[in-house]
């Protein structure tokens, strides 16, 4: 019996492992993965901290967490997409792992294994879990928050009563700190909103006032606050700008990208908890007919809501009704919801099928199923990337361009050169950008100019006008890279320039003047040798 125990007690790595192993196989996604692994590796390369910056442009869309982590893991393991992505997986470790612990805590360790089982199973866990950007790591300290609160609060093992764990409660104001760092507002707002409900319901407002509050309050602010204090000096109108734009705008207004349905999120969470989803649904048709069609004084005993049942069960309702107001609704958003729909599942499961002969055979199939068609899924996206991604063109430019040859691209901006490249010079991107500025959607363009104008200088380094074409014409050394897709401002722009290579997705070129003027330059040979190594090494 013991053997078993601790089979399976490493038996629950696997999975954590696979997701580990599944980091590495595909090329970097575009735009969030380029762009935020590429934010992290200027971090780590210009040694500033306080500014996540894109091409030397500032960027505060977001706080700097995931970059402080990246750049920590890029100098310790190499400048590489896994290195980017070992901080989500680590991210996703903590969330499986804090789920783990309190589903053991509140329903025991068999339900605790089946919990992390399923969690572990779920493309929430095996994609999401290895996707570099914010959603993953706000999702795990929102969960932890919550977790943490929970144990706080029934660390006696009921809800009456007026005390409060200190060391949990603590832990939780650390966790909502770390939340904030993540992502903004939603890593205190949300727990907040999910346990001000839950207390409500559960009536334990004398709890409150047990809190560690000068304590737990301090150790926020200390870990939250001084990035925001030091971002704001630098670059006054930051704080109305992430908080302000990126944050209460987006949440309120319409012109943002990725309009949604209302019912967008019931999709994502089936997509990315299944199959457990349906057992979830088993247990809220049992949970609504239990307490409201079989209610009666013979059953009122048996009518009381476990308050971790509740709190799992407000959890996923007040997230997802958050997430479903604004018009723009991205599947990441349904993260947070993910360890409350594995403790829901796996408390069903155990409660009735866990006994029967043909339910750990089940479960079994159902683990592997589930695993199986998250590695297909991780694989076809990465065939997708690769088809239409930068890597082989990335290979050319580090190998071809020399530092202090001029680069420029037009009508795209690839988010993932400079990081595949390792190129630490600014990448000049040509547009019409007072054009652009008038008309530019949410997209690339907009990041680029609205971030410049905090910081001028590198702003125009890396915005060139159209103009500057005619200047690179004239110089042998530059180089252009455009994408195969012809855009409003590449249409012509290409004359005067000879293609030196390209890919299926995109064109580097270079000026006619180069051939005319040195036709057996050491750039020719440089790029010919660079594009035999390319094609070899594919």
């Amino acid at each position: 019996m013991l053997e078993n125990t601790r089979i399976q007690r490493w038996s629950l790595w696997l999975l954590p492992l696979l997701l580990l192993v599944l980091a590495v196989w595909r090329p970097l996604s575009i735009p969030d993965e380029g762009r935020y692994a590429e934010i992290g590796r200027w971090m780590l390369v210009s040694g500033d901290w306080i500014t996540p910056r894109i091409d030397g442009i500032a960027f505060f869309h977001k706080p700097p967490l995931l970059y402080w982590l990246e750049a920590l893991s890029l100098s310790i393991l190499g400048v590489s997409p896994w290195a980017a992505r070992c901080v989500v997986v680590l991210q996703a470790w903590v969330m499986w792992a804090v789920l783990y612990n309190c589903a053991k805590f509140f329903a025991g360790a068999e339900v605790a294994r089946r919990a992390t089982w399923m969690l572990g199973s779920s493309m929430a866990f095996l994609v999401a879990g290895q996707y570099v950007n914010h959603d993953m790591m706000v999702a795990t300290w929102i969960g932890v928050t919550i977790w943490c609160f929970a144990r706080a609060f029934l660390h006696s093992g009921e809800v009456s009563g007026a005390s409060v764990h200190a060391g949990w409660a603590r832990a939780g104001f650390v966790a909502s700190a770390l939340g904030v760092l993540s992502k903004g507002l939603i890593g205190l707002a949300l727990p907040g909103l999910v346990l001000l409900i839950w207390i409500a319901y559960t009536a334990q407002w004398k709890k409150i006032l047990a809190l560690p509050w000068v304590s737990g309050v301090s150790l926020f602010v200390a870990i939250s606050v001084p990035w925001f204090v030091l971002a704001e000096r630098a670059y006054p109108g930051m704080l109305n700008y992430m908080f302000g734009t990126q944050q209460f705008a987006r949440y309120t207004q319409t012109e943002f990208n990725n309009a949604q349905p209302w019912w967008f999120y019931l999709a994502a969470i089936a997509l990315l908890m299944f199959p457990w989803v349906f057992v979830v649904l088993a247990q809220g048709v049992e949970g609504a007919w239990t307490r409201w069609i079989k209610r009666s004084a013979l059953h009122s005993n048996q009518n009381a809501v476990d308050p971790v049942i509740a709190l799992c069960w407000i959890w996923l309702v007040a997230v997802l009704g958050f997430f479903s107001i604004p018009s723009s609704k991205i599947i990441g958003y349904a993260l947070p919801v993910m360890p409350a729909l594995a403790y829901l599942a796996a408390t069903w499961w155990q409660r009735h099928w866990a006994h029967k002969r043909w339910a750990q055979i089940l479960f079994t199939v159902l683990v592997a199923g589930a695993s199986l068609l998250a590695v297909v899924l991780n694989h076809k996206a990465g065939q997708f990337t690769q088809e239409r991604g930068i890597g082989q063109m990335a290979d050319v430019v580090a190998c071809a361009i020399e530092p202090n040859e001029p680069l420029a691209v037009i009508d795209d901006y690839p988010y993932d050169l400079p990081f595949y490249a390792k190129r630490n010079q600014t990448l000049e991107v040509i547009q019409d950008w007072a054009h652009e500025r008038k008309v530019a959607a949410d997209d690339w363009r907009r990041e680029l100019f609205e971030g410049a104008d905090f910081d001028p200088q590198p702003g125009h380094l890396a915005l060139q006008p159209l103009s500057r074409l005619e200047a690179l014409k004239a110089d042998p050394n530059a180089w252009l890279l455009a994408p195969k897709a012809v855009g409003a401002y590449s249409k012509g722009a290409h004359e005067g320039f000879d293609v030196a290579f390209e890919t299926a997705a995109w064109v580097l070129y270079r000026p006619s003047v180069a051939a005319t003027k040195s036709p057996v330059s050491a750039q020719n040979e440089r790029l010919r040798r660079c594009k035999n190594q390319s094609e070899n090494q594919r």
